[in-house]
């Protein structure tokens, strides 16, 4: 089951993001504003970091839809994250094909380079990790994709993990 971290805390959306949520809603006909929540829940994402549940719950209340609505969303779609992540988060395929050339042993290695489990984030917030399914390069596996911006990495080693993670430390001390 998949578990939804709620902090309690309130949620006010900024002027600016409610601007882009405008946008949005306006794409689509009078009445079927409930067209817009999976764009929204990106821009809610991209602004928190993860959707809350009282982001969620706002969300609801600006598109006039029941909270249920937006968590069955939100649930559903594995690019949401339902608890903070840390900055840079590393999504390996663990589909068959990548499964077959080392994918498992890139994510023990990931665990234990970085000294978390599947979904924890490292003390210093810069890293989170976790399994996901195909990433469309079954030919290039195993590989692994970094959010926020989802960049891709192919034909990944011990080693080459080990220079990606070495290369965002250096980038977020920048």
């Amino acid at each position: 089951m998949l578990k939804v971290e709620d902090t309690g805390a309130p949620v006010e959306f900024s002027p600016v993001l409610i601007s882009k949520f405008d946008e949005i809603v306006g794409r689509y006909p009078q009445g079927k504003q409930k067209s817009a929540l999976l764009p929204i829940l990106h821009l809610v994402q991209a602004e928190y970091g993860w959707v809350s549940v009282p982001a969620m719950d706002k969300v609801a209340e600006y598109l006039d839809l029941q909270p249920i609505e937006v968590y069955e969303v939100a649930t559903f779609y594995t690019m949401y994250f339902m608890r903070p992540q840390g900055k840079f988060v590393l999504e390996v395929c663990r589909t068959g094909p990548c499964c077959l050339v080392g994918a498992e042993k890139i994510m023990d290695h990931i665990e234990q380079k970085l000294g978390v489990k599947e979904g924890e984030v490292t003390p210093d917030g810069l890293f989170s990790w976790r399994g996901v399914e195909c990433l469309a390069a079954c030919g290039f596996g195993p590989v692994l994709q970094i959010g926020p911006e989802y960049t891709f990495y192919e034909n990944l080693t011990n080693d080459s993990v080990d220079q990606l993670i070495e290369d965002l430390r250096k980038k977020a001390n920048n």
